[in-house]
């Protein structure tokens, strides 16, 4: 959501080039797609079996809360604070180095093509890159910093403009004007007070070498504050019509999947994964589709139904009206949040089983059921299903539903949502190693197994 914070782990990012293939199949364009190596910041980590910092810092679970609040809040009609327009202010200190749970594309911007590294996210619509020259503040980033003098069809769009106008839809933040030059500056305002202000601007994207889209509307960042890391900017891929996904719908369709990469596991290396934008990418696998419900309150997000839940096959005891509260599916929250009733359920039913063979031990941060042991040591576990309305499923094995804390803690990768306003949501450490479908012309979201292989 144009709010959530975007956590990176600054001190230790290693970002691997992207390979980009575009799929023609003889298609015509609005049936192609383009398909991106989408790669999970954790697999960048060189652990070692003597690094004293853990897979999943607690310090990270807590801004994965913060990215849920602001959810909630947007559910309860409750406004974040509008950031100041000017394009200059006194910069942050760097930050903490915080686990993240986000993944990456490389995307070229201009002519000819600059390459970044960005953030991809299903729940931000307005798309932006960190720009020369830094009237503000840059926090330090692997790529070179945008420079739009090098691009021979860089423009940035007048605060008269249309397009300025409609800021305000993707941001929740109205336009501002900059003083002499009458640019339209945009103001993208995160969950963790992180921030972006810069110019509303246009140029060419690249995708790859050969498949560029013109006049792709993005925001050129002078003042980029927070815990961003040291990615270049986002790409939003809601369902706002400023966002990247509404703007190559034009030329691909609109629709789009991927396959999130596992991250760093003690087991076995991450695999990469996958996005693959256009019609034709939902024809990759044999997906299983569940109706996408619309919300007008945080219409720019993907909600669908989830109807039932079982452990080990045994449905939860539980009223369906249990689970009759907005539920999203999203890129950028790694920890999936259940209604508390729900999540009470789940949780006795996983340690009814799971505590026959391991002790458990006490929860760290939003992660409360948890057991001695590590990832290596906790074997045999459970499936949990999560079921979806028309039949849709997310069978959860082990390396969907466990996450390693430390050496000595393992824990339910699941938690309760409670608080005025309930809200379920599939985190991305449950969308792992699936192929996950995006139907937005036809309003559904599928789901198929075995998608990174």
């Amino acid at each position: 959501m144009e709010f959530f914070c975007f956590l990176l782990f600054s001190a230790h990012l290693l970002l691997a080039s992207s390979l980009v293939q575009f799929q023609d199949n003889g298609l015509n364009p609005k049936q192609a797609s383009i398909h991106l190596e989408l790669r999970h910041v954790q697999a960048q980590l060189n652990h070692s079996a003597t690094s004293s910092l853990p897979f999943f810092p607690p310090k990270m679970l807590e801004k994965d809360e913060e990215r849920v609040e602001a959810i909630r809040s947007r559910l309860a009609d409750k406004n974040l604070r509008n950031i100041k327009p000017e394009l200059v202010s006194t910069p942050l200190k760097s930050g903490l180095s915080i686990g993240s749970g986000n993944y990456y594309v490389k995307l070229g911007i201009g002519t000819p093509p600059q390459y970044f590294s960005i953030i991809v996210d299903t729940g931000s619509s307005l798309s932006w890159i960190q720009c020369q020259p830094c009237k503000a503040y840059c926090h330090p980033q692997v790529d070179p910093l945008f420079n739009s003098s090098r691009s021979k069809t860089y423009k940035k769009f007048p605060c008269s403009s249309s397009t300025c106008s409609s800021l305000k839809e993707s941001t929740l933040n109205d336009p501002a004007c900059e003083i002499g030059s009458g640019a339209c500056v945009y103001r993208a305002a995160y969950g963790d007070s992180s921030f972006s202000v810069g110019y509303l601007s246009q140029d060419v994207l690249s995708l790859s070498p050969s498949e560029t889209l013109p006049g792709f509307v993005y925001g050129c960042g002078q003042n980029n504050q927070g815990l961003f890391g040291r990615s270049s900017g986002i790409m939003g891929l809601g369902q706002d019509k400023l966002s990247a996904l509404a703007q190559l719908s034009t030329k691909y369709g609109y629709a789009f999947s991927y396959c999130l990469p596992t991250s760093f596991s003690a087991t076995k290396p991450s695999k990469g994964g996958y996005l693959s934008i256009g019609s034709s990418s939902l024809a990759k696998s044999p997906f299983k589709f569940t109706p996408m419900i619309k919300n007008p309150k945080i219409s720019s997000l993907y909600l669908l139904d989830l109807t039932a839940i079982t452990v080990a096959g045994k449905p939860l005891g539980i009223a369906a009206s249990s689970y009759k509260v907005p539920t999203i599916i999203d890129s950028g929250t790694v920890i999936t949040r259940l209604p508390m009733s729900v999540y009470t359920a789940l949780k006795e039913a996983f340690v009814k089983i799971m505590s026959q063979k391991y002790k458990p031990t006490e929860g760290i941060s939003i992660l409360d059921t948890c057991f001695k042991g590590s990832a290596k040591e906790i074997v045999n576990v459970p499936e949990i299903q999560m079921i979806f309305q028309g039949g849709a499923a997310l069978p959860l094995k082990g390396h969907n539903t466990l996450i390693e804390l430390d050496e000595k803690t393992t824990c339910l990768a699941i938690a309760g949502s409670s608080g005025t306003s309930p809200v379920a949501i599939i985190g991305n450490y449950q969308q792992q190693t699936f192929d996950v479908a995006y139907d937005i012309s036809n309003s559904k979201i599928g789901f198929a197994p075995a998608g990174c292989e």
